[in-house]
This record gives C-alpha cells, sequence and structure tokens, in this order.
C-alpha cells in the first residue's frame, strides 16, 4: 500500500462499498476500497437472494427501488461499460404479493400510485387461475411448525397484487464486481485481504486510517460499508453514541428444493411474498425453488456476538420451517431430507431501514443496516452517499438542512432525512426485512 493521500477510504468491498465507489470515483474523487475478504462481494452480498421488489411501507423505500428496477433493466448503460468478467443479469419474472395483517396492502398500492408502479389487484379466484400452482388458502398468522396449529385447517382465502416488473439478479456477487470494474475505469483503487485496524481522527474530523501490517493511509473520508462489522467499525471512529438506531450482525438462512411440476415450462417461476406464512420464494437460473423467511414474529431471531463466529451450513430446523411453509402455498412441493442452502450474515437496523448518512465526526460517513432489502437498491446507493457528501463538501450541515434528491431515471424527489442516524425508529412500521 503506498502513501498516496486519496480524498475517500470505503471499508467493505459488497454491493453497498462498490456502489458508492463507483459514485465517488465517477464524480472526480480520488478512492480505495479496503475489504478482508479476497474479492467484491464475497461476504454478505454473496448470500443474498438479490431480489427485485418494490412493495415497501416507506415513499423513499417505493422511489428508490423503483428508480433501482430502471438502473438494473440497463445495467451496462448504468454502469457505462461492461465488465470482461461477465455481466449479472436481471430476471424478469414478475411477482405476486399475497394479502397480510404484516403488511398494510392498501398503504403499499397507494404508493405504487404515487410512483407509477404497474400493478393488477388480484383476489383468491384471480390467483388461482393466474398461478394454479397456488393455494390461495389463508393460514395467517404465520406459526412454527412445532406448533399444532400449524397444522390446522386454513380459514378463508387470500388474494394479493401482480407487480410484473418484479424479479430477481442472477448473481449478486458478479453485480458487485461489475461496480468495482465501472469504479476501477474511473480510478478506483481496491485493497483486499485488508483489514482496517484504527480510525485517525484531530481536531473533530478524519485524518487518515491505520491497517493491519501496513503504513497510515491519509484520508479526509471514511465510508463505513462493513455490513455485518459496521457496529465494530462505528465503535473504531468513536461516534456509537450519536446514533438513535443502531445495527447488529444475524444469521439468515436461505434454501433451495427442487421446483414442482406446475412451476415447470416457459413461463419463468414468479416471486412470491408470502407473509401470510411468513416465507418468499422465486425461481433460481437453474430452475430449482429458492425460498427465504419474512422474519415472522413466531421465528426466533438468530442474533450474533461475533460476525465471523457462526455455522455456515444450513440447518434442518430452519430448513423444515421454511420449506413446510413454503409447501403450504404450492401443495405440489417436496422437502428433500438433507436441508440444501446457505448460511450468511444480515447487517440488520433496529427499523430495518438502512442508514445512509454523516456523522459527528467530520468526513466518516455510514451506509450500513443494509441487509435483506437494499441489495435491490445497489444502483442508488452509492448515488444517496455522493449527494450527502457532496453536501457536506459545499458547507450543508445534513442534519439541520437535509439533503433532498431528485432520482434522474423517474424523476421523483427523496428526502434522505429518511435514512438519518438519529431518526426515530417507527414502532408501527413493518420492522422486518420487508421495510
Amino acid at each position: 500500500m503506498n502513501h498516496t493521500e486519496y480524498d475517500a477510504a470505503i471499508i467493505g468491498a459488497g454491493v453497498v462499498g462498490c456502489s458508492i465507489a463507483y459514485a465517488l470515483a465517477r464524480n472526480g474523487y480520488r478512492v480505495r476500497v479496503l475489504d478482508r475478504g479476497g474479492t467484491a462481494g464475497s461476504g454478505s452480498t454473496s448470500a443474498s437472494s438479490a431480489n427485485i421488489r418494490f412493495n415497501y411501507s416507506t415513499w423513499e423505500g417505493v422511489a428508490t427501488s423503483w428508480e433501482s428496477h430502471a438502473m438494473w433493466e440497463d445495467w451496462e448503460a448504468h454502469l457505462g461499460g461492461a465488465d470482461d468478467d461477465g455481466m449479472a443479469r436481471f430476471i424478469r419474472t414478475g411477482g405476486v404479493v399475497l394479502d397480510s395483517p404484516d403488511q398494510d396492502t392498501e398503504r403499499v398500492l397507494a404508493l405504487f400510485e404515487r410512483a407509477g408502479i404497474p400493478y393488477e389487484r388480484w383476489d383468491s379466484s384471480t390467483l388461482r387461475s393466474r398461478l394454479p400452482m397456488l393455494d390461495p388458502s389463508r393460514h395467517h398468522p404465520p406459526k412454527q411448525i412445532t406448533d399444532p396449529a400449524f397444522w390446522e385447517e386454513p380459514h378463508g382465502e387470500v388474494g394479493g397484487y401482480w407487480v410484473p416488473d418484479q424479479g430477481f439478479v442472477d448473481d449478486p456477487a458478479l453485480a458487485a464486481h461489475n461496480l468495482m470494474s465501472a469504479a476501477r475505469r474511473h480510478g478506483a483503487d481496491f485493497c483486499f485481504h485488508t483489514s482496517v485496524t484504527a480510525i485517525r481522527r484531530a481536531g473533530g474530523a478524519v485524518t487518515g486510517l491505520e491497517v493491519a501490517g501496513g503504513p497510515h493511509l491519509p484520508v479526509r473520508m471514511v465510508i463505513n460499508a462493513a455490513g455485518p462489522h459496521s457496529a465494530t467499525v462505528n465503535a473504531l471512529a468513536g461516534v456509537l453514541d450519536d446514533f438513535n438506531v443502531g445495527t447488529r450482525p444475524m444469521r439468515q438462512e436461505v434454501h433451495q428444493v427442487p421446483s414442482p411440476p406446475g412451476f415447470s415450462g416457459d413461463r419463468p417461476v414468479p416471486l412470491v411474498g408470502d407473509l401470510d406464512l411468513g416465507t418468499y420464494f422465486r425461481g433460481t437460473p437453474s430452475g430449482e425453488l429458492l425460498i427465504g423467511g419474512t422474519e415472522p414474529a413466531c421465528d426466533p431471531m438468530e442474533w450474533l456476538e461475533d460476525p465471523d463466529e457462526y455455522d455456515h451450513r444450513p440447518t434442518k430446523r430452519v430448513f423444515d420451517a421454511q420449506v413446510f411453509r413454503a409447501a403450504r402455498r404450492v401443495p405440489d412441493l417436496t422437502a428433500p431430507n438433507v436441508p440444501r442452502g446457505i448460511a450468511g450474515v444480515y447487517d440488520v437496523s433496529d427499523d430495518w431501514i438502512p442508514i445512509y448518512d454523516k456523522t459527528s465526526l467530520a468526513g466518516y460517513y455510514v451506509a450500513i443496516g443494509t441487509s435483506g432489502n437494499q441489495f435491490k437498491n445497489a444502483p442508488l446507493i452509492g448515488d444517496l452517499l455522493a449527494a450527502i457528501i457532496t453536501a457536506a463538501d459545499n458547507g450543508v450541515d445534513h442534519d439541520s438542512d437535509p439533503v433532498r434528491m431528485v432520482l434522474p431515471c423517474t424523476g421523483h424527489t427523496i428526502d434522505l432525512s429518511h435514512y438519518s442516524r438519529r431518526r426515530t425508529v417507527d414502532r408501527s412500521s413493518p420492522l422486518n426485512v420487508m421495510g
């Protein structure tokens, strides 16, 4: 590592850190990205389900996901060129979100109307006609499979809403690599197998970084995009007391099973959001079914003290919970005897809304609490941070004079104080991965 003074050091080369690197480098900042791993997207990003959906409970959530969708659809244009290692692809499948008291459907659809997101309202008979492989029975609330009530007969039927533009990105780690390649074309420098050990400060401002086994790196700003290690990095910066909203690492699993016969054919498997049962599922590029959970109230959260110390193998307990729930919705689904899937670590904020913000330490910024529902916004996240950083460089105090941003593709305006570290947690919001 040389002694060149960079404008910005970004800690973390996941899809978030690489997006920020691309946005800042494109705007003329001299950028270095540091990551403990061996390549871009090798941490939490690689375990992402990479779903592209728009059903959030807030205007900013809906508007940013719809804006990002436009970028995913024209990914190479957004990046300004192709990556020699290949390009991640957005697979448009359409998706249905089933009605549940755990999400205010009318609130979401009002936001869809405001954003201009196409959708169709389906009753249970339409759902049965359009997606005959799904059983529209109502089971709410979600229950653990050890609860005898899990096996009770359903009580009524559910409808939902169909969103034709939903889908998924086929390779989340490759998407991070694509962003890294784009950032490099604008002069960004990436340094892997590098651990940050200290953040230097003087006069209430960032002056540089220290890394294990290396010299001091002088910089005038640091951006924390360290994923599950974000709280540790905030402690290094000495800014934990400046946050009303915290972040914690949480272990999470997703699983794969063979697709049932009803999902075969030329039509792609839709993305199904099923809060009635507490699960979601979609197809995979290999023709299987990927199944995950929506953190229903009946399931314990697996919080971690150390994000590096966890079982990387899928467990039968979580596998059975997710797959059996999905099987109540897809009666032809069969579950293998041996769990198959991946376990990763989320970086979760107290209200499941990310923190994109400045801090009380001048030159220290955060893009944290992003896991579970922000991969889809990766194309835009860099621009959000760049807007906050540029405002600060121009003497604007984002705390007292919040940055408002006009989104380039859709023309919508969002208030970036929505992502403030000092916001008050709204206990009436979903407080789960749905956001």
